[in-house]
């Protein structure tokens, strides 16, 4: 028992130290106060309605209104049935929001080491510096939780991996299912996708190896493993991946029928995304130095360079001194070629140092791994700056199209990085390397990565022309303004590299001292810690710190309604608001308090999207009347938002007496240019039958009325002395919405585009649209059976094994 308790401690600190270093690092939530992300915020007003619905009918409803005109809220906050692996990661995240996925980092990568024989202290030290990267800290502050969480898990799937492939099959299998059961439920797939290419490269380097020693079936013992464990993860959170899957088809993801361009000219034909949406995000060469010297581009775009600065002194006597302490305080520092940067992608000039001496100390299958890891994701994180690797994923890799923000591929160097700098610390400690050679890899790893900090530091200057995208607009504000700007590039690209420099010296000088017996094994890993430490943690503090948090009430309810919106609110019929006061399609603001044309979300409709870019951009007012777009939120004379009635909009439901059948979906689109849609429909002749009618004989007393409104269910009453078409003012998704008439299930057609369209008999009807998706029952029947076998046949394995042993 006492042996037992002994093994325990070193985990039982570890855990200490990550609950106290996460809640330390985000002290303010000991406050009761919350981070303020800015993808959340508009998070939170998307998933306001379903929030709601939830709240008050104890069900998910799978479908908004409140956003872009309607749309599935499968990636948008749907909890799903029998969802048990969730209520895992909510135990596994018991701190508060954002602490809880750095102790998430934490402890993942700790397991990861542990599972590679790494000393608990060297563990610790590993777990702290992976948490502590710049990137994984700054996706926090700006809100990109579900990528963190995702990013969370992946050391804790390559632990379950490598356990099966040290020939710990039933704890492997268990461990990796588990972690990429959890891993999945993070439903972050672009995440998920590259931490699949981590795992080929490991797959690869494992086979050659098999091949060599003639232990192939050794190897595919373990794959047959890892096949089962994966099929069993991927069932559990079939739901939620069924869904995603079948909506995938109809968002901006999946394939256009469109051919065409809003200008009129021929769209390129991809089956995903377009490269320069890919590519938009693309790392420069020379700035992949970021990862070694943290402001090596000038950091993010807006940086606070202070008082001290180039260009505060430039503008103190130019302008007033507050608007010159406004400017410095978000100086443009950055000067790489990216649209938008918040924060350089810093690892650590200690743990790079580290890396590199890991090059020269590891040896192996572990080490061939790393280094193909973090020059495969490099190469791929410079997009179009290098076209013939990108341009291959682009074209041949499957899925690799569907994903934007190339340089995000670099989270898997960011994982590689500081595991290969743990392992050669594992090796330099160790006894298996004479001192000799270890002083020769030492001197090695400190001429490459302390010569780099040092060639940067005093050559620098000359060496790169510190010329941003924006700089023209800089002098037209002010002459001489852009040479402040410029000075302040070079002087802080200066101090960090001297920084770098100073910090690999220090780092090496620690190792040799202790080589040379100078220092204890202990006092060395804490001289290390303390170190790495203080490098990263004074790097991600420039960009996500104690200023970020507000009141917790702020937070959750992030959106106060101005005088508009309470006058808007006053109508409590079922209708639309366009706000133009904002990008419609980037705005989750309007959706918090009204059904919205609008919206905030990476992967919408891509029918209506097109139906933005081609008709509502360009002020359509027949698109937005169908649209049932009955207020206007713009800016008047005077600069300040004000409302106005729509009183053209078309309501919830209307007749029309003629029908236009097209060939195809650009003279679809096309003609919506001149539609008087209170009259006419359009649609696309492979979408109807031979018999289709295409005029009706208005009913001038028909009349058609949406009686009940929820977000999954609108019910019509409608009366007519003759049979009649009628047009919703809701967009069509097959995949789910059911028509019916007096309850009997009836056929309704894509019409206009985006919207509904069905043809009414005569007499007094009552028309029900409901959202049934079936993928939702068919996921939650393939969850259970998947969660049956994660726990039988681990169990059974137990038996097995233990009788085996009992009989020997």
């Amino acid at each position: 028992m006492n042996f037992s308790i002994k093994k325990t401690v070193p985990y039982l600190i570890a855990f200490v130290i990550f609950t106290v270093v996460s809640v330390a690092y985000f002290s303010p939530v000991l406050e009761g106060k919350k981070i303020f992300q800015n993808d959340i915020k508009h998070f939170i007003g998307m998933a306001k309605e379903v929030n709601d619905f939830r709240a008050e009918n104890k069900t998910e409803p799978y479908w908004t209104n409140a956003a872009f005109g309607g749309m599935p809220t499968y990636s948008l906050s749907a909890k799903y049935p029998n969802n048990y692996i969730k209520q895992l990661d909510s135990l596994l995240r018991f701190l508060p929001r954002p602490a809880d996925y750095l102790f998430l980092y934490f402890l993942s990568f700790f397991i990861l080491l542990t599972v590679l024989k790494v000393d608990w202290k060297l563990s610790i030290l590993g777990a702290l510096a992976f948490g502590f990267s710049t990137y994984y800290i700054i996706i926090l502050g700006v809100g990109h939780n579900a990528k963190a969480h995702a990013i969370a898990y992946m050391p804790l799937v390559l632990a379950g991996i490598l356990m099966v492939l040290q020939k710990k099959y039933l704890w492997g299998f268990v461990l990796t299912t588990i972690a990429m059961a959890l891993e999945i439920n993070a439903s972050h797939p672009q995440m998920t996708y590259y931490l699949l290419f981590t795992v080929l490269i490991l797959g690869i380097i494992y086979l050659i190896d098999a091949f060599k020693e003639k232990d192939l079936a050794t190897y595919f013992k373990g794959i047959g493993i890892l096949v089962v464990a994966v099929t069993i993860a991927v069932g559990v959170n079939a739901s939620s991946l069924l869904a995603t899957k079948e909506y995938a088809k109809y968002s901006t993801r999946g394939k256009s029928e469109l051919t065409i361009n809003p200008d009129g000219s021929t769209k390129e034909a991809v089956n995903g995304l377009s490269k320069e949406y890919i590519t938009q995000y693309s790392y420069g060469i020379s700035e992949t130095f970021n990862l070694f010297i943290p402001r090596f581009m000038g950091g993010g775009n807006y940086e606070n360079v202070g008082l001290e600065s180039n260009i505060y002194e430039f503008l103190k006597d130019k302008t007033d001194p507050r608007q010159a302490k406004q400017f410095s305080e978000f100086a443009p520092m950055y000067w790489g070629q990216q649209p938008i940067v918040e924060a350089p992608a810093y690892i650590g000039a200690i743990l790079i140092f580290l890396f590199v001496l890991g090059i020269f100390l590891v040896k192996g299958k572990l080490k061939k791994w790393l280094v193909g890891v973090v020059i495969f994701s490099i190469l791929l994180s410079w997009g179009k700056n290098f076209e013939i690797l990108t341009n291959f994923f682009i074209d041949y890799i499957p899925l690799y199209n569907k994903f934007r923000a190339v340089s995000s591929i670099q989270v898997i160097t960011e994982l590689a990085i500081p595991l290969l700098g743990i392992l050669a610390l594992k090796e330099w400690f160790s006894n298996t390397i004479s001192s000799e050679n270890k002083l020769n890899a030492l001197k090695k790893a400190f001429y490459i990565a302390g010569g780099f900090a040092l060639i940067f530091t005093l050559f620098g200057s000359s060496l790169f022309a510190f010329e941003g995208l924006r700089d023209a607009s800089y002098d037209q504000m002010l002459p001489g303004l852009l040479d402040a700007i410029m000075a302040d590039r070079k002087a802080i690209f200066f101090s960090d590299s001297l920084r770098t420099l100073i910090l690999v010296t220090l780092s090496a000088g620690i190792l040799w001292l202790y080589l040379k017996n100078k220092l204890k094994l202990n006092t060395t890993i804490i001289a290390l810690t303390v170190l790495i430490l203080f490098d990263l943690i004074t790097v991600d503090r420039r960009y996500v710190n104690n200023d970020d948090f507000e009141a917790a009430s702020k937070i959750e309810k992030p959106f106060v309604a101005s005088e508009i919106d309470k006058e808007i609110l006053k109508d409590t019929s079922y209708y639309r608001v366009a706000n133009f006061m904002v990008d419609p399609m980037n705005d989750g603001s309007t959706s918090y308090f009204h059904k919205s044309i609008g919206g905030y979300h990476a992967a919408k409709l891509g029918i209506y999207q097109e139906l933005f870019d081609f008709q509502i951009a360009k002020n359509n007012i027949e698109v937005l009347n169908m649209l049932n777009t009955k207020y206007f939120i713009f800016e008047d004379g005077s600069q300040r938002a004000t409302v106005q009635q729509n009183i053209q909009a078309n309501g919830n439901a209307w007749f029309v007496n003629t029908i236009k059948v097209v060939e195809n979906v650009n003279e679809e689109m096309m003609v919506l240019d001149s539609l008087k849609t209170k009259n006419e429909a359009v649609l696309t002749k492979n979408r109807i039958p031979n018999s289709f009618k295409t005029n009706y004989e208005i009913d001038s007393l028909a009349t058609i009325k949406l009686i009940s409104y929820k977000a999954n269910e609108l019910i019509y009453q409608v009366s007519s002395t003759k049979n009649q078409f009628a047009v919703f003012s809701e967009i069509y998704y097959k995949e789910g919405w059911n028509a019916y008439i007096n309850t009997k299930l009836q056929p309704y057609y894509r019409v206009n585009y985006v919207l509904r369209g069905m043809e009414i008999p005569k007499g007094k009807h009552t028309i029900t649209f409901k959202f049934e998706p079936s993928v939702i029952k068919k996921g939650t029947s393939i969850s259970l059976v998947s969660y049956a076998l994660l726990l039988l046949i681990p169990v059974g394995w137990f038996f097995v094994q233990k009788r085996k042993k009992d009989v020997s």
